[in-house]
Protein backbone atom coordinates (compact mmCIF):
# COMPACT_ATOMS: atom_id res chain seq x y z
CA UNK A 1 0.00 0.00 0.00
CA UNK A 2 1.46 3.37 -0.84
CA UNK A 3 1.91 5.94 2.02
CA UNK A 4 1.63 9.30 1.77
CA UNK A 5 4.19 11.63 0.11
CA UNK A 6 5.29 12.97 3.18
CA UNK A 7 4.89 9.97 5.60
CA UNK A 8 8.73 9.46 6.31
CA UNK A 9 8.97 12.99 7.67
CA UNK A 10 8.41 14.03 11.41
CA UNK A 11 6.03 17.14 11.48
CA UNK A 12 7.14 20.12 12.64
CA UNK A 13 5.07 22.13 14.67
CA UNK A 14 4.89 25.95 14.52
CA UNK A 15 6.61 26.49 18.00
CA UNK A 16 9.61 24.29 16.48
CA UNK A 17 9.73 26.54 13.12
CA UNK A 18 9.57 29.59 15.46
CA UNK A 19 11.94 28.11 17.45
CA UNK A 20 14.48 27.30 14.50
CA UNK A 21 13.87 31.33 13.30
CA UNK A 22 14.70 32.21 16.33
CA UNK A 23 17.82 30.84 16.30
CA UNK A 24 18.92 31.77 12.94
CA UNK A 25 18.44 34.99 13.60
CA UNK A 26 21.09 35.29 16.40
CA UNK A 27 19.38 36.54 19.34
CA UNK A 28 17.39 39.52 17.29
CA UNK A 29 13.68 39.65 18.16
CA UNK A 30 11.29 37.54 15.50
CA UNK A 31 8.73 40.32 15.73
CA UNK A 32 11.43 42.28 13.20
CA UNK A 33 10.19 39.88 10.00
CA UNK A 34 6.76 40.57 10.91
CA UNK A 35 5.02 42.64 8.21
CA UNK A 36 2.58 44.95 8.96
CA UNK A 37 0.02 46.20 6.10
CA UNK A 38 -1.87 49.34 6.15
CA UNK A 39 -4.94 47.15 6.33
CA UNK A 40 -4.07 46.04 9.99
CA UNK A 41 -2.73 42.49 9.04
CA UNK A 42 0.22 41.55 10.74
CA UNK A 43 1.95 39.11 7.38
CA UNK A 44 4.22 36.49 9.54
CA UNK A 45 7.73 35.13 8.13
CA UNK A 46 6.30 31.64 7.73
CA UNK A 47 3.02 30.03 7.31
CA UNK A 48 1.53 26.12 7.77
CA UNK A 49 -0.91 23.57 8.50
CA UNK A 50 -1.53 25.31 11.95
CA UNK A 51 -2.73 28.70 10.24
CA UNK A 52 -5.95 26.44 8.54
CA UNK A 53 -7.35 24.92 11.71
CA UNK A 54 -9.70 27.72 12.80
CA UNK A 55 -10.83 28.98 9.18
CA UNK A 56 -12.60 27.79 6.58
CA UNK A 57 -10.61 27.05 3.44
CA UNK A 58 -12.81 28.76 0.13
CA UNK A 59 -12.35 27.55 -3.11
CA UNK A 60 -12.05 29.73 -6.53
CA UNK A 61 -13.46 27.14 -9.42
CA UNK A 62 -12.89 30.98 -11.69
CA UNK A 63 -9.53 30.80 -12.43
CA UNK A 64 -9.28 29.24 -15.59
CA UNK A 65 -12.81 31.31 -17.00
CA UNK A 66 -11.45 35.05 -17.67
CA UNK A 67 -12.22 36.74 -20.71
CA UNK A 68 -9.86 38.96 -22.31
CA UNK A 69 -12.05 42.43 -22.92
CA UNK A 70 -11.44 45.79 -25.00
CA UNK A 71 -12.70 49.19 -23.80
CA UNK A 72 -14.14 50.79 -26.37
CA UNK A 73 -15.66 54.49 -25.92
CA UNK A 74 -18.43 55.41 -27.94
CA UNK A 75 -18.30 59.18 -28.94
CA UNK A 76 -19.08 58.15 -33.07
CA UNK A 77 -20.96 54.78 -33.45
CA UNK A 78 -19.36 53.89 -36.92
CA UNK A 79 -15.75 54.43 -35.69
CA UNK A 80 -16.67 51.92 -32.17
CA UNK A 81 -17.98 49.32 -33.95
CA UNK A 82 -14.51 49.15 -36.61
CA UNK A 83 -12.96 48.84 -33.53
CA UNK A 84 -14.82 46.73 -31.15
CA UNK A 85 -14.53 43.88 -34.38
CA UNK A 86 -10.63 44.91 -35.01
CA UNK A 87 -9.92 44.42 -31.09
CA UNK A 88 -11.83 40.76 -31.57
CA UNK A 89 -10.21 39.66 -34.38
CA UNK A 90 -7.38 40.56 -32.46
CA UNK A 91 -7.73 38.92 -29.31
CA UNK A 92 -10.60 40.61 -27.08
CA UNK A 93 -13.31 37.86 -25.73
CA UNK A 94 -15.01 40.32 -24.32
CA UNK A 95 -15.61 44.04 -25.31
CA UNK A 96 -16.62 47.04 -22.74
CA UNK A 97 -18.54 49.78 -24.28
CA UNK A 98 -18.72 53.41 -22.51
CA UNK A 99 -21.77 54.80 -24.14
CA UNK A 100 -21.62 58.83 -22.74
CA UNK A 101 -25.33 59.62 -24.14
CA UNK A 102 -28.10 57.97 -25.86
CA UNK A 103 -28.52 59.94 -28.95
CA UNK A 104 -26.28 56.32 -30.51
CA UNK A 105 -28.20 53.84 -33.36
CA UNK A 106 -27.95 50.52 -31.19
CA UNK A 107 -27.98 48.47 -34.42
CA UNK A 108 -25.46 50.47 -35.79
CA UNK A 109 -23.01 49.79 -32.64
CA UNK A 110 -23.53 45.98 -32.55
CA UNK A 111 -23.60 45.49 -36.04
CA UNK A 112 -21.54 41.85 -37.11
CA UNK A 113 -20.69 41.21 -33.25
CA UNK A 114 -21.90 37.70 -32.01
CA UNK A 115 -23.05 38.04 -28.32
CA UNK A 116 -23.22 34.87 -28.27
CA UNK A 117 -19.36 34.51 -28.45
CA UNK A 118 -18.42 37.74 -27.37
CA UNK A 119 -19.23 38.93 -23.62
CA UNK A 120 -20.59 42.66 -24.03
CA UNK A 121 -20.57 44.89 -21.05
CA UNK A 122 -22.18 48.47 -21.58
CA UNK A 123 -21.24 51.09 -19.30
CA UNK A 124 -24.18 54.02 -19.55
CA UNK A 125 -23.35 57.52 -18.61
CA UNK A 126 -27.03 58.45 -18.11
CA UNK A 127 -29.74 56.61 -16.85
CA UNK A 128 -32.71 56.11 -19.39
CA UNK A 129 -34.77 52.89 -18.86
CA UNK A 130 -35.86 53.54 -22.17
CA UNK A 131 -32.74 53.18 -23.68
CA UNK A 132 -31.58 49.97 -21.60
CA UNK A 133 -34.83 48.52 -23.00
CA UNK A 134 -33.91 48.69 -26.35
CA UNK A 135 -30.34 47.67 -25.56
CA UNK A 136 -31.37 44.72 -24.39
CA UNK A 137 -33.60 43.51 -26.67
CA UNK A 138 -31.09 44.44 -29.00
CA UNK A 139 -28.23 41.76 -27.47
CA UNK A 140 -28.80 38.36 -28.96
CA UNK A 141 -27.45 36.63 -25.63
CA UNK A 142 -28.94 38.14 -22.87
CA UNK A 143 -25.67 36.87 -20.78
CA UNK A 144 -24.44 40.48 -21.54
CA UNK A 145 -24.03 42.96 -18.71
CA UNK A 146 -25.56 46.51 -18.28
CA UNK A 147 -24.02 48.65 -15.95
CA UNK A 148 -26.14 50.46 -13.58
CA UNK A 149 -24.47 52.22 -10.55
CA UNK A 150 -26.56 55.38 -9.61
CA UNK A 151 -24.97 54.95 -6.17
CA UNK A 152 -21.78 55.21 -7.58
CA UNK A 153 -22.44 58.46 -9.43
CA UNK A 154 -23.59 60.42 -6.55
CA UNK A 155 -20.39 59.15 -5.04
CA UNK A 156 -17.92 60.19 -8.00
CA UNK A 157 -19.64 63.38 -8.75
CA UNK A 158 -21.03 64.32 -5.56
CA UNK A 159 -24.61 64.56 -7.52
CA UNK A 160 -27.49 62.03 -8.68
CA UNK A 161 -28.07 61.87 -12.43
CA UNK A 162 -31.61 63.37 -11.80
CA UNK A 163 -32.70 63.38 -7.56
CA UNK A 164 -32.59 60.70 -5.22
CA UNK A 165 -36.39 59.55 -5.71
CA UNK A 166 -36.07 59.59 -10.06
CA UNK A 167 -33.03 57.73 -9.70
CA UNK A 168 -34.31 55.07 -7.83
CA UNK A 169 -37.44 54.57 -10.01
CA UNK A 170 -35.38 54.30 -13.25
CA UNK A 171 -33.02 51.81 -11.54
CA UNK A 172 -35.62 49.45 -9.87
CA UNK A 173 -37.11 49.65 -14.29
CA UNK A 174 -33.66 48.72 -14.95
CA UNK A 175 -32.84 46.39 -12.94
CA UNK A 176 -36.25 44.32 -13.22
CA UNK A 177 -35.62 44.72 -17.17
CA UNK A 178 -32.43 43.22 -17.41
CA UNK A 179 -32.22 41.34 -13.58
CA UNK A 180 -29.05 43.02 -13.31
CA UNK A 181 -27.02 45.62 -11.34
CA UNK A 182 -23.56 46.83 -10.62
CA UNK A 183 -21.03 48.32 -8.42
CA UNK A 184 -18.30 50.36 -9.75
CA UNK A 185 -15.74 49.53 -6.45
CA UNK A 186 -12.29 50.90 -8.39
CA UNK A 187 -13.68 54.28 -6.79
CA UNK A 188 -12.40 53.14 -3.55
CA UNK A 189 -8.88 51.68 -4.70
CA UNK A 190 -8.23 54.62 -6.76
CA UNK A 191 -9.02 57.09 -4.54
CA UNK A 192 -6.75 55.54 -2.01
CA UNK A 193 -9.18 53.70 -0.14
CA UNK A 194 -7.40 50.67 2.09
CA UNK A 195 -8.18 46.86 1.38
CA UNK A 196 -10.60 46.18 3.91
CA UNK A 197 -12.20 49.67 3.12
CA UNK A 198 -12.88 48.87 -0.64
CA UNK A 199 -14.10 45.42 0.26
CA UNK A 200 -16.61 46.76 2.96
CA UNK A 201 -18.05 49.44 1.02
CA UNK A 202 -18.44 47.98 -2.29
CA UNK A 203 -20.05 45.10 0.15
CA UNK A 204 -22.48 48.18 1.47
CA UNK A 205 -22.87 49.62 -1.88
CA UNK A 206 -24.50 46.23 -3.10
CA UNK A 207 -26.32 46.29 0.33
CA UNK A 208 -28.12 49.55 -0.25
CA UNK A 209 -29.20 47.62 -3.88
CA UNK A 210 -30.30 44.75 -2.48
CA UNK A 211 -32.72 46.47 -0.06
CA UNK A 212 -34.30 48.55 -2.72
CA UNK A 213 -34.84 45.69 -4.84
CA UNK A 214 -35.79 43.55 -2.01
CA UNK A 215 -39.63 43.52 -2.80
CA UNK A 216 -39.14 43.84 -6.78
CA UNK A 217 -37.66 40.47 -6.83
CA UNK A 218 -39.66 37.73 -7.26
CA UNK A 219 -38.45 34.27 -5.92
CA UNK A 220 -37.41 33.36 -9.49
CA UNK A 221 -35.67 36.32 -10.35
CA UNK A 222 -33.60 36.06 -7.30
CA UNK A 223 -32.08 32.84 -8.86
CA UNK A 224 -31.29 34.77 -11.90
CA UNK A 225 -29.93 38.28 -10.57
CA UNK A 226 -26.57 39.19 -12.00
CA UNK A 227 -23.96 41.46 -9.52
CA UNK A 228 -21.32 42.79 -11.22
CA UNK A 229 -18.47 44.18 -8.80
CA UNK A 230 -16.13 46.66 -11.41
CA UNK A 231 -13.01 46.29 -8.98
CA UNK A 232 -9.55 48.27 -8.97
CA UNK A 233 -6.41 45.99 -8.78
CA UNK A 234 -2.68 47.07 -7.29
CA UNK A 235 -0.05 46.09 -6.73
CA UNK A 236 0.55 44.23 -3.92
CA UNK A 237 0.58 40.97 -5.44
CA UNK A 238 -0.56 38.28 -2.68
CA UNK A 239 -3.21 41.05 -0.71
CA UNK A 240 -4.81 41.38 -3.93
CA UNK A 241 -5.45 38.13 -4.98
CA UNK A 242 -6.76 37.80 -1.34
CA UNK A 243 -9.00 40.60 -1.57
CA UNK A 244 -10.85 39.06 -4.92
CA UNK A 245 -11.20 35.76 -3.24
CA UNK A 246 -12.29 37.76 0.10
CA UNK A 247 -15.32 39.47 -2.17
CA UNK A 248 -16.79 36.15 -3.37
CA UNK A 249 -16.64 35.10 0.34
CA UNK A 250 -18.61 38.09 1.33
CA UNK A 251 -21.01 38.25 -1.62
CA UNK A 252 -21.71 34.91 -1.25
CA UNK A 253 -22.54 35.73 2.89
CA UNK A 254 -24.70 38.87 1.86
CA UNK A 255 -26.51 37.19 -1.14
CA UNK A 256 -27.53 34.51 1.28
CA UNK A 257 -29.65 36.93 3.70
CA UNK A 258 -31.34 38.12 0.89
CA UNK A 259 -31.97 34.41 -0.89
CA UNK A 260 -30.43 35.75 -3.98
CA UNK A 261 -28.54 32.46 -5.14
CA UNK A 262 -26.23 33.92 -8.16
CA UNK A 263 -22.69 34.61 -8.14
CA UNK A 264 -21.35 37.98 -8.68
CA UNK A 265 -19.30 38.66 -11.77
CA UNK A 266 -16.06 40.30 -11.72
CA UNK A 267 -14.84 42.60 -13.65
CA UNK A 268 -11.08 44.17 -12.95
CA UNK A 269 -9.08 46.68 -14.11
CA UNK A 270 -5.46 47.56 -12.98
CA UNK A 271 -5.06 50.57 -10.20
CA UNK A 272 -4.85 54.30 -11.68
CA UNK A 273 -2.96 55.08 -8.12
CA UNK A 274 0.42 53.73 -9.38
CA UNK A 275 0.90 55.02 -12.58
CA UNK A 276 3.15 57.21 -13.57
CA UNK A 277 4.03 60.00 -16.40
CA UNK A 278 7.50 59.39 -16.30
CA UNK A 279 9.39 56.29 -17.17
CA UNK A 280 5.76 54.89 -18.27
CA UNK A 281 7.23 51.86 -19.14
CA UNK A 282 7.27 50.76 -15.86
CA UNK A 283 3.37 50.81 -15.87
CA UNK A 284 3.50 47.61 -17.70
CA UNK A 285 4.87 45.89 -15.50
CA UNK A 286 2.64 47.27 -13.05
CA UNK A 287 -0.19 46.03 -14.52
CA UNK A 288 1.55 42.95 -15.47
CA UNK A 289 1.68 41.71 -12.34
CA UNK A 290 -1.84 43.20 -11.52
CA UNK A 291 -3.39 41.14 -14.51
CA UNK A 292 -1.50 38.24 -12.92
CA UNK A 293 -3.52 38.64 -9.65
CA UNK A 294 -6.67 39.23 -11.21
CA UNK A 295 -6.81 35.92 -12.75
CA UNK A 296 -5.11 33.97 -9.88
CA UNK A 297 -8.21 36.26 -7.46
CA UNK A 298 -10.65 34.94 -9.69
CA UNK A 299 -11.65 38.01 -12.14
CA UNK A 300 -14.38 36.31 -14.45
CA UNK A 301 -13.18 39.45 -16.89
CA UNK A 302 -9.96 41.81 -16.93
CA UNK A 303 -9.53 45.11 -18.58
CA UNK A 304 -6.22 45.76 -19.22
CA UNK A 305 -5.07 49.52 -18.64
CA UNK A 306 -2.84 51.41 -21.62
CA UNK A 307 1.05 52.21 -19.91
CA UNK A 308 0.10 55.45 -21.36
CA UNK A 309 -3.87 56.39 -20.49
CA UNK A 310 -2.39 58.89 -17.51
CA UNK A 311 -1.06 61.52 -20.42
CA UNK A 312 -1.68 60.36 -23.68
CA UNK A 313 -5.41 59.97 -25.87
CA UNK A 314 -6.47 56.85 -26.54
CA UNK A 315 -4.23 54.90 -29.42
CA UNK A 316 -3.98 51.80 -31.22
CA UNK A 317 -0.20 51.55 -30.21
CA UNK A 318 -0.48 51.20 -26.32
CA UNK A 319 -4.40 49.25 -26.61
CA UNK A 320 -2.34 46.57 -28.45
CA UNK A 321 0.16 46.22 -26.13
CA UNK A 322 -2.57 45.93 -22.93
CA UNK A 323 -4.76 43.60 -24.74
CA UNK A 324 -1.23 41.71 -26.34
CA UNK A 325 -0.23 41.24 -21.96
CA UNK A 326 -3.15 39.81 -21.37
CA UNK A 327 -3.04 37.27 -24.56
CA UNK A 328 0.45 36.23 -23.48
CA UNK A 329 -0.99 35.27 -19.77
CA UNK A 330 -3.66 33.42 -21.34
CA UNK A 331 -1.72 31.72 -24.22
CA UNK A 332 1.95 31.57 -23.59
CA UNK A 333 1.88 31.76 -19.60
CA UNK A 334 -1.05 29.01 -19.38
CA UNK A 335 -2.63 31.33 -16.52
CA UNK A 336 -5.99 29.54 -18.30
CA UNK A 337 -4.90 25.68 -17.43
CA UNK A 338 -4.83 25.66 -13.44
CA UNK A 339 -8.61 26.14 -12.08
CA UNK A 340 -7.55 26.97 -8.20
CA UNK A 341 -4.38 27.47 -8.22
CA UNK A 342 -4.23 29.29 -4.60
CA UNK A 343 -6.88 26.63 -2.88
CA UNK A 344 -5.37 25.21 -0.06
CA UNK A 345 -2.12 27.96 0.08
CA UNK A 346 -1.80 28.42 4.06
CA UNK A 347 -0.60 31.80 2.77
CA UNK A 348 -3.30 32.69 0.78
CA UNK A 349 -6.21 30.81 2.84
CA UNK A 350 -5.04 33.16 6.00
CA UNK A 351 -4.75 36.42 4.23
CA UNK A 352 -8.35 35.54 2.50
CA UNK A 353 -10.04 34.94 5.56
CA UNK A 354 -8.29 37.73 7.40
CA UNK A 355 -9.17 40.24 4.85
CA UNK A 356 -12.91 38.90 4.93
CA UNK A 357 -13.50 39.27 8.31
CA UNK A 358 -11.89 42.93 9.04
CA UNK A 359 -14.11 44.02 5.82
CA UNK A 360 -17.43 42.38 7.54
CA UNK A 361 -17.20 44.06 10.68
CA UNK A 362 -16.59 47.45 8.89
CA UNK A 363 -19.31 46.54 7.31
CA UNK A 364 -21.79 45.77 9.89
CA UNK A 365 -20.41 49.01 11.57
CA UNK A 366 -21.60 50.57 8.25
CA UNK A 367 -24.99 49.10 8.87
CA UNK A 368 -25.49 49.91 12.59
CA UNK A 369 -24.50 53.33 11.62
CA UNK A 370 -27.39 53.90 8.96
CA UNK A 371 -25.98 52.79 6.23
CA UNK A 372 -23.60 53.04 3.27
CA UNK A 373 -25.69 55.76 1.45
CA UNK A 374 -25.77 57.81 4.89
CA UNK A 375 -22.34 57.59 6.28
CA UNK A 376 -21.64 58.86 2.15
CA UNK A 377 -24.05 61.45 2.60
CA UNK A 378 -22.51 63.18 6.02
CA UNK A 379 -19.19 62.26 4.86
CA UNK A 380 -18.14 59.79 6.70
CA UNK A 381 -16.61 57.22 3.64
CA UNK A 382 -15.01 60.06 2.84
CA UNK A 383 -13.45 60.80 5.79
CA UNK A 384 -12.17 57.59 6.12
CA UNK A 385 -11.15 57.25 2.37
CA UNK A 386 -8.70 60.69 2.58
CA UNK A 387 -7.33 59.21 6.50
CA UNK A 388 -6.21 56.01 4.04
CA UNK A 389 -5.03 57.99 0.89
CA UNK A 390 -3.15 60.37 3.34
CA UNK A 391 -1.20 57.62 4.80
CA UNK A 392 -0.33 55.93 1.85
CA UNK A 393 0.97 58.91 0.23
CA UNK A 394 3.10 59.65 3.60
CA UNK A 395 4.76 56.13 2.61
CA UNK A 396 5.14 57.11 -0.81
CA UNK A 397 6.76 61.09 -0.01
CA UNK A 398 9.12 59.07 2.46
CA UNK A 399 9.94 56.52 0.00
CA UNK A 400 8.44 53.47 2.11
CA UNK A 401 5.89 53.00 -0.99
CA UNK A 402 8.24 52.72 -3.83
CA UNK A 403 7.45 53.40 -7.74
CA UNK A 404 10.75 52.88 -9.86
CA UNK A 405 11.28 55.80 -11.67
CA UNK A 406 9.30 58.42 -9.76
CA UNK A 407 10.45 57.80 -6.00
CA UNK A 408 13.16 55.68 -6.77
CA UNK A 409 15.83 55.52 -9.49
CA UNK A 410 14.41 58.47 -11.70
CA UNK A 411 15.91 59.44 -15.21
CA UNK A 412 16.51 62.72 -15.21
CA UNK A 413 17.05 62.89 -19.02
CA UNK A 414 13.20 62.19 -18.78
CA UNK A 415 11.26 64.68 -20.49
CA UNK A 416 7.44 64.64 -20.67
CA UNK A 417 6.11 68.40 -20.53
CA UNK A 418 5.65 67.93 -24.76
CA UNK A 419 4.11 64.42 -24.87
CA UNK A 420 0.93 64.83 -22.73
CA UNK A 421 -2.13 65.08 -24.59
CA UNK A 422 -3.85 64.74 -21.77
CA UNK A 423 -4.09 66.53 -18.10
CA UNK A 424 -2.95 64.10 -15.79
CA UNK A 425 -3.48 65.59 -12.30
CA UNK A 426 -6.61 66.25 -10.62
CA UNK A 427 -9.07 68.52 -11.99
CA UNK A 428 -10.63 71.38 -10.08
CA UNK A 429 -14.12 72.03 -11.14
CA UNK A 430 -16.03 74.41 -8.62
CA UNK A 431 -19.58 72.77 -9.07
CA UNK A 432 -22.62 72.54 -6.38
CA UNK A 433 -22.80 69.23 -5.13
CA UNK A 434 -24.90 67.24 -2.88
CA UNK A 435 -22.02 65.47 -1.19
CA UNK A 436 -18.48 65.49 -1.25
CA UNK A 437 -17.51 63.31 -3.85
CA UNK A 438 -15.17 60.69 -3.96
CA UNK A 439 -11.41 61.97 -5.45
CA UNK A 440 -9.11 59.43 -7.57
CA UNK A 441 -5.53 60.71 -7.06
CA UNK A 442 -2.34 58.96 -8.50
CA UNK A 443 0.67 59.06 -5.79
CA UNK A 444 2.84 60.31 -7.91
CA UNK A 445 0.98 63.15 -8.91
CA UNK A 446 2.81 65.95 -6.78
CA UNK A 447 6.44 64.46 -7.47
CA UNK A 448 4.93 64.78 -11.10
CA UNK A 449 3.82 68.45 -11.08
CA UNK A 450 7.44 69.64 -9.83
CA UNK A 451 9.63 67.83 -12.07
CA UNK A 452 7.41 69.21 -15.18
CA UNK A 453 7.61 72.82 -13.87
CA UNK A 454 11.76 72.05 -13.43
CA UNK A 455 12.15 70.61 -17.30
CA UNK A 456 14.05 73.16 -19.35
Amino acid sequence: MTKGLFSEFDEVSTKQWKQKIQFELNGADYQTLVWHSNEDISVKPFYNADDLKDISQTSNTQATAWRICDTVFVNDTEKANKKALKSIHQGAESIKFIIPNHDISIDALLTDIDSKKVLLHFELHFLNSDFVKQLFNAVSDKKSFIHTDIIGKLAKTGNWFNNMNSDIDQFKSIAQQTNSFSINATLYQNAGANMVQQLAYALAHANEYLNILDEELTSESKQQTKVIFNIAVGSNYFFEIAKLRALRLLWETLASEYQVKSECHILVTPSKRNKTVYDYNTNIIRSTTECMSSILGGANTICNLPYDSVFHKSNSFSERIARNQLLILKHESYFDKVNNPTDGSYYMESLTNQLAEKALALFKDIEVNGGFLKQLKVGTIQRKIKESAQKEQEQFDNNKDILVGSNKYPNPEDKMKKELELYPFVKTHYRKTLIEPIIEKRLAESLEQKRLNNEN
